[in-house]
């Protein structure tokens, strides 16, 4: 392939030929290959997570990168987790596959094939036994609903699903009948509005997976500028446990999952928002976080994963939906506390607190909002 208009680019431990414009523009061009630098640390926490991931399962030690743009994603984890046998990269752009196959080249990588197809007739070509994916990948322009049923069939028993969702306005609630069209339930716009996003993208893929007859288990998640993030484990197995439900929101401040019938705050008594149905239980398995984080010290990663993950490991088992000190300070007009003052106080009170990895000034707490109130007074 010519060379005129691209760059080596190098990130992590892996060189990869990009378009240069993607070098310098705000907004990162689609042709002839689409690359966003600005996207790095989804990439650092994809090969963590990568690495994490086989390092425990039985399974194929194998990635299918379905929307792969030039195989950023594939090309890093290829090269950066030994432990990864082969990694397919897939992309209807031919120009993409011709720069992920001269990067391949470059870093020496013979554990690399490369596919020129439509995603879902790239996935369709793995759903079968002894053919599926340890790790399928998928992380396209938008909304990644139509892709998540073809996804969960080529993936293993026991594998890593791991999707990407960019349409931030139907996600964040700003375009309910689209929400309710593409993910199947509805959201609201306030201050925890990613946390309930990446519910709904859950609770989507769990819809997905039980006309399958097959059960999920999350396993990590992450927002960060304009994506949000999931990795969840596919199981084989049909799945009847609770796991889907309401989240109810009311303008005192009270939030948490809802009842069945819930249409005023117990709280206040006001008439209550609700959002669903989406995932309403755990959104990080601890043991695997814990090897994410453990995983940072062992690969060229941004300093911030680390960060990102002993935040993770805290909120673990701790209730849905966080609080931000701005919201609390603001209702009880003072001025926010520090964030570790905050959880001492609470902690001190007889709750649980903990930080949490979707805002630098949010936490989670077992405390009810008159409690937090009380306590940050």
């Amino acid at each position: 392939m010519s060379n005129a208009g691209v760059s080596v680019h190098t990130e992590g431990s892996t060189k990869m030929l990009v378009p240069t414009d993607s070098l310098v523009q705000s907004v990162p061009p689609r042709m002839p290959a689409f690359f966003n630098p600005r996207a790095r640390l989804n990439r650092d926490l994809a090969v963590i997570a990568s690495a994490a991931h086989v390092a425990n399962f039985g399974g194929p030690h194998t990635l299918l990168d379905c929307l792969a743009g030039l195989g950023a994603r594939g090309l890093r984890i290829a090269c950066e987790v030994p432990s990864v046998s082969r990694v397919t990269i897939n992309d209807a752009n031919p120009q993409a596959i011709a720069m992920a196959q001269e990067s391949a080249r470059m870093n020496g990588l013979d554990n690399i094939e490369t596919s020129e197809d439509e995603a879902c007739r790239f996935l369709a070509g793995f759903a079968r036994r002894n053919h599926r994916g340890g790790i399928v990948d998928i992380d396209p322009f938008g909304s990644p609903a139509e892709f998540i049923d073809c996804g969960i069939r080529a993936t293993a028993h026991g594998g890593m699903l791991a999707v990407t969702a960019t349409d931030l306005q139907v996600l964040n609630g700003l375009a309910q009948d689209a929400c309710k069209r593409r993910y199947g339930g509805t959201t609201i716009k306030t201050t925890y509005s990613d946390e309930l996003a990446l519910r709904l993208i859950i609770g989507c893929i769990r819809g997905v997976a039980g006309r399958l007859d097959a059960g999920i288990q999350p396993l990590f998640v992450h927002a960060d500028q304009h994506y949000y993030r999931v990795y969840v484990r596919i199981l084989n197995c049909r799945d009847t446990t609770s796991n889907l439900g309401h989240i109810f929101h009311c303008s005192c401040g009270a939030r948490g999952v809802a009842t069945s019938c819930m249409k005023t705050c117990p709280r206040c008594g006001s008439d209550v928002i609700l959002a669903g149905p989406m995932w309403i239980k755990d959104l990080f398995e601890r043991e695997f976080v814990e090897d994410m984080r453990d995983m940072a010290d062992s690969h060229t990663v941004s300093t911030r994963c680390r960060t990102i993950l002993e935040k993770c490991v805290k909120e673990c088992g701790m209730p849905p939906t966080y609080y931000t000190l701005d919201e609390v300070a603001s209702s009880i007009k003072r001025s926010p506390p520090k964030l570790c003052h905050a959880l001492q106080k609470l902690e001190g009170a007889g709750f649980r607190a903990s930080p949490t990895s979707f805002n630098p000034t949010g936490f989670r707490t077992s405390a009810r909002v008159a409690d937090i109130e009380e306590a940050m007074r």
